[in-house]
């Protein structure tokens, strides 16, 4: 331990650490704006200035490490005055029509504004006309508000591995851009969105589709239905002044019905049926020996990422598309037949914490017989939008169910929610299918965890089965690379493109990086998901009679050519651009 003193405060803090940790450790609270712990950590934007005895000037806290004796003042007037005027000219570039963007509310620009009172600006100058790109179906990037903190470039750099956009241009012409300055839509953007839940302010933000969605409930020559992934049922009441975490599915349903959707259907059960065909696309290739190792294919940013950077190693994914892709085909063609509904009068909208799925949803492979799987995608963050506009609080409301035929889910449905997830809910089923009968064992904890990259061997059928797990894309590249020089040991990997899984996906409630220095809002979410198998009667996909009744009255058995037909896909590879 280190004894300092911060604002006459004598502490005792842990060695090695920073002033800003042991100031946030200790409830002192420091301002910062460019920080984000453990993935920008450069000190560029001086918010986080504080005074140290003993030394010239200011020093940066979330950089300078504690010593011993060191004594150290976070608000005298001068620091008080240097961080007004770094505001002031961060300010005086930035188009500040708070009431209309789309983070007013949740913006840690406009709470520094308000916590240093500021009321009017002292160094208005020219502003910067910087534009607007919007031409990627899931990404929008609004320069206008950009205050260079390079949140964004750090997470797609060092946590992603892509580096899909980068500073460019010196002094008052920089710019954060892809290469050449060109749109998202041309560069080698994955559309996972985790740039904007890095963003501070609101230059970067989803596509939105709500509009989108209200027609189609308006519409009424449309049968409108609604799916949830299970990531959003965990995440959405957060939008709501609830704890991260809280399990609100109940509520959610009630929501969703009160605004109009037809019918309220779980993504969780369109996650047994990708499990059902999975397991058995996986066991296939055991048997067969097919392409291995086998790679999950239920994340559209993991899926992009492999199809610019590894084009000739698609062969190891899974052909199946996505739950919500696979439950639009089926709602269209199995489900709107018992209705006695034409498929092309029905529409479904799928709620995602993903705003890859945007993307996904418009792929040309993504239809049957020319009707597409899925009409719209909207993220946590839209469907918290759209509930306010319809004066609908989250809090306030009574559980409901999720309509039938289609409403029972499998607590393996609901961990695809969170990295390990897939891989266990696959396993489950997988594991019998080889044996050849029941096995007790429900958990498989080996893949559980937030390690990067999680590795387990299992005993099956007298053979070793070696799986992956992986989440984000930086740690993918590694695993990827691994398979390229020929030196994977693995059987099965899954992979999800957003560190921690869906829970943290890019279109889930953006949290402040305040907040996230000291919550770990994944293990928050992440433990609501796991609650939810826990109190499951049925925790093996295989078990769920929803999936029972499918197959016997429409899809035959996993890997028949009617469920190849509606439930599997292809890939192709995408241009990287230099």
């Amino acid at each position: 331990m280190t004894n300092i003193t911060i604002d006459e405060r004598p502490l005792q803090v842990e060695d090695g650490i920073t002033i800003l940790e042991a100031a946030i450790r200790n409830g002192i609270d420091i301002p910062t704006l460019c920080f984000l712990k453990d993935i920008n950590e450069e000190g560029g934007c001086r918010m986080c200035i504080v005074e140290v005895e003993g030394q010239r000037g200011f020093v940066t806290s979330c950089l300078t490490k504690v010593a011993e004796g060191m004594i150290v003042h976070t608000h005298t007037k001068a620091v008080q005055e240097a961080r007004r005027n770094t505001l002031d000219l961060v300010l005086s570039n930035h188009h500040r029509e708070c009431l209309t963007c789309i983070r007013h509310g949740n913006c840690e620009l406009q709470r520094l504004a308000e916590r240093f009172n500021i009321k009017e600006i002292y160094f208005e100058g020219e502003l910067s006309e910087r534009g607007i790109d919007d031409k990627s179906p899931s990404v929008v990037r609004d320069a206008n508000k950009c205050i260079l903190c390079k949140r964004c470039t750090a997470t797609c750099k060092n946590i992603q591995g892509v580096s899909a956009i980068a500073n460019n241009g010196r002094g008052f012409e920089s710019r954060i851009t892809p290469a050449n300055g060109c749109s998202l839509a041309d560069s080698n953007c994955v559309l996972c969105g985790q740039c904007i839940e890095a963003c501070p302010v609101g230059a970067l933000h989803e596509k939105e589709n709500i509009d989108d969605v209200w027609k189609l409930i308006q519409d009424k020559n449309k049968f409108v239905v609604v799916q949830t992934a299970p990531a959003v049922r965990v995440a959405l009441g957060e939008e709501f002044d609830m704890p991260i975490g809280t399990n609100c599915t109940g509520k959610m349903v009630t929501a969703l019905r009160n605004i109009g959707f037809d019918k309220v259907f779980d993504t969780n059960t369109a996650a047994d049926l990708t499990i059902m065909e999975e397991a058995n696309e996986f066991v296939e290739r055991i048997k067969n020996k097919g392409v291995l190792p086998m790679i999950t294919s239920c994340s559209p940013g993991w899926v992009r990422f492999c199809e610019m950077n590894f084009p000739k190693q698609l062969p190891h994914l899974s052909t199946c598309k996505s739950p919500h892709q696979m439950f639009g085909a089926i709602i269209k063609s199995y489900y709107a037949k018992k209705l006695g509904i034409e498929s092309e009068n029905v529409a479904v909208v799928s709620v995602m914490p993903c705003v890859a799925k945007k993307y996904e949803c418009i792929r040309p492979e993504l239809e049957v017989d020319g009707i597409r799987d899925v009409d719209c995608v909207i993220t946590t963050r839209e469907l918290a939008r759209m509930l306010k506009q319809a004066n609908v609080d989250l809090a306030y409301l009574n559980d409901s169910k999720f309509d039938d035929p289609m409403g029972e889910a499998s607590g393996a449905g609901a961990i695809f929610g969170t990295t390990g997830g897939v891989m266990e809910a696959a396993v489950r089923t997988a594991v019998e299918t080889l044996e050849g009968k029941s096995i007790p064992q429900v958990e498989y904890k080996e893949v559980r965890g937030i390690k990067g990259i999680k590795e387990a061997t299992l005993k099956v059928a007298g053979k070793d089965i070696r799986i992956c797990v992986t989440s984000g894309l930086a740690n993918a590249r590694k695993v990827m690379e691994q398979i390229e020089a020929g030196e994977s040991p693995y059987d099965f990997i899954e992979i999800m493109a957003c560190p921690g899984g869906c829970v943290m996906g890019g279109g889930q409630p953006i949290k402040s990086a305040k907040l996230r220095m000291h919550v770990d809002v994944a293990e928050l979410r992440k433990k609501a998901i796991y609650s939810i198998d826990e109190a499951s009667t049925i925790r093996k996909s295989h078990e769920n009679p929803v999936m029972k009744t499918l197959y016997a009255e429409f899809l035959e058995k996993p890997g028949s050519e009617i469920a190849h037909k509606y439930l599997h896909t292809t890939y192709s590879e995408k241009p990287l651009y230099q």
